[in-house]
């Protein structure tokens, strides 16, 4: 699902926006839709937020919003997608801090679970399910996947290169694996760690990760 018209995950603004005057104000009248949803999620929740709710809080009309917007979860995702980026750009020196694939991997889990800034922002946290919901959402998004996967493919790559893991390993089913154990810390109840334990969530991952990607 397109989170905007010409735009990525990397770049949710859309691109070409300032090669037209027309492109330019509907990009511009994109932004305002999504920092209103935003700001909207952040009062009422996903759950709860509305077109009309957004509408009045950008200043626009409904018609706007569906012309830019299919359906209220579109407009959902396109403000987690936009976040969703940023979340990117945060959570990269941190696990460049690293020097172990493990010890990314294991950093990458540790500020995902915590929520993050892109949950955090608009606090989803206080209110049940809506951090599950979200990370559902963004699961089901090729976009914000083909994002994660950019972002994680070249760490296995290096992994490979310095003798950690093993050579014939699969940089895009390990890239995968990677991405399903991460929203899994967000999505499935932890029995035998403290998921809240930044140590143990590093121990965890750090422990299965080594022995299924090692010679």
């Amino acid at each position: 699902m397109e989170t905007a018209r010409g735009g990525t995950a990397e770049d949710p603004r859309g691109s070409g926006a300032g090669t037209h005057p027309g492109a330019a104000r509907a990009a511009e009248t994109r932004d305002r839709i999504i920092e209103a949803a935003t700001d909207c999620i952040r009062r009422w929740g996903i759950r709860r937020v509305s077109m009309n709710d957004v509408a009045q809080q950008a200043g626009v009309s409904r018609r706007t919003v569906y012309l830019h917007f299919a359906d209220r979860e579109a407009l959902v995702l396109a403000v987690l997608t936009r976040i969703s980026a940023l979340t990117v750009a945060a959570v990269e020196p941190l696990v460049r801090s690293r020097d172990t694939l493990a010890g990314q991997v294991a950093e990458a889990a540790v500020h995902v679970h915590a929520l993050g800034p892109a949950q955090l922002q608009l606090g989803l946290g206080y209110r049940p399910g809506e951090s599950e919901d979200a990370t559902l959402l963004l699961a089901h998004s090729d976009q914000v996947l083909a994002a994660w996967h950019g972002f994680w493919r070249p760490f296995v790559a290096e992994a490979r290169d310095r003798g950690e893991v093993r050579p014939d390993l699969d940089p895009d089913r390990a890239t995968e694996w990677i991405m399903r154990v991460i929203i899994s810390l967000v999505t499935v109840p932890a029995r035998t760690f403290d998921p809240d334990d930044p140590d143990q969530v590093r121990a965890f991952v750090s422990e299965f990760i080594t022995r299924g990607f090692a010679s």
